[in-house]
């Protein structure tokens, strides 16, 4: 059974289509900006790479909340 996907990873696939790089580089981009806060790797993004906000946010709302949640 496979459900629709939600929340922040429901934007991948159109930040690989647009950006033309697998949602994998831009994860890996952001696991070693943790220890910025959100908002402060959303404008890195945007400014550094060109992304839009929201891309950005998800991509930065993913790995962070991953990583919270692996520190349980």
């Amino acid at each position: 059974m496979t459900g629709k996907v939600k929340g922040p990873a429901s934007y991948f696939p159109s930040i690989e289509k647009t950006y033309g790089r697998p949602i994998a580089h831009w994860l890996d981009l952001v696991a070693g900006k943790t220890d910025l806060k959100h908002m402060e790797i959303v404008g890195w993004l945007k400014a550094e790479h060109g992304l839009g906000h929201g891309h950005a946010n998800a991509i930065v709302a993913h790995v962070l909340a991953k990583q919270k949640g692996a520190s349980k």
